[in-house]
């Protein structure tokens, strides 16, 4: 695992007090949680660049998104970033019991901050990832980990993604040592869960009214934004 201990920031005192906003203690506090993950798994296919295990152990990033960007002549390791996203992530999630969203947005905006505290325009690190990101309906989605935590994308209802996953799992593309017959059931159940949730929440009206899909573009998009 790559050495996360301040590779572009050694330890010179401050010169003011460390309690102020400063981009070499954000530094600090971004190599601080990217040592403290316990394992980080590049082998899988993650849907939208990056996610975690249920058990929070593991943090995946997407086998195929590049771990370093070229950025005005410097190489800048882009995982430490995620790693930060997707720990405050699941961290308020699980301790806070946060809807998936709202923990969403504070880790984009922690992501954000360790961005530019090193340097880097959010917008040309944000076309970087966008480039990587797997959406819904993607076919270089195979080899999903089995242990991946479903809550983003039950809270997203991304039910098509979901069957995706049933899918490749049916197929027998899950990790060694994980039940299949198990997993595919838990994954059904959670398709149903939100079938069964979103039409609970349509009026009477508007349940017998044709359906309206929108272009499956926008669909796409808008779940690549949400999502990482």
């Amino acid at each position: 695992m790559t050495d996360y201990c301040h590779p572009t920031a050694p330890h010179h005192k401050l010169r003011m007090p460390n309690w102020y906003v400063s981009s070499l203690m954000m530094d600090r506090a971004l190599d601080a949680v990217a040592r403290r993950v316990k394992n980080l798994d590049r082998k899988h296919d993650v849907p939208y660049v990056a996610g975690y295990s249920k058990d929070g152990k593991t943090i995946y990033i997407d086998r195929h998104l590049p771990s370093e960007m070229n950025y005005k002549g410097r190489k800048i390791n882009t995982d430490r970033f995620l790693l930060l996203h997707e720990e405050v992530e699941k961290t308020l999630i699980d301790q806070l019991n946060l809807h998936y969203l709202h923990a969403h947005q504070i880790a984009t905006r922690a992501e954000e901050a360790a961005v530019r505290a090193a340097g880097i325009s959010w917008r040309e690190y944000d076309r970087f990832m966008q480039k990587y990101v797997k959406k819904m309906g993607d076919e270089r989605l195979t080899k999903i980990p089995g242990d991946l935590d479903l809550k983003p994308y039950r809270d997203e209802h991304d039910v098509e993604l979901l069957e995706r996953m049933a899918t490749s799992v049916a197929k027998g593309e899950h990790p060694p040592g994980v039940d299949k017959a198990e997993l595919h059931a838990k994954i059904k159940a959670h398709i149903k869960d939100r079938m069964a949730h979103a039409h609970a929440h349509v009026p009477p009206d508007k349940a017998r009214a044709p359906a309206q899909r929108k272009p499956a573009a926008k669909r796409a998009g808008r779940r690549a934004t949400a999502r990482r």
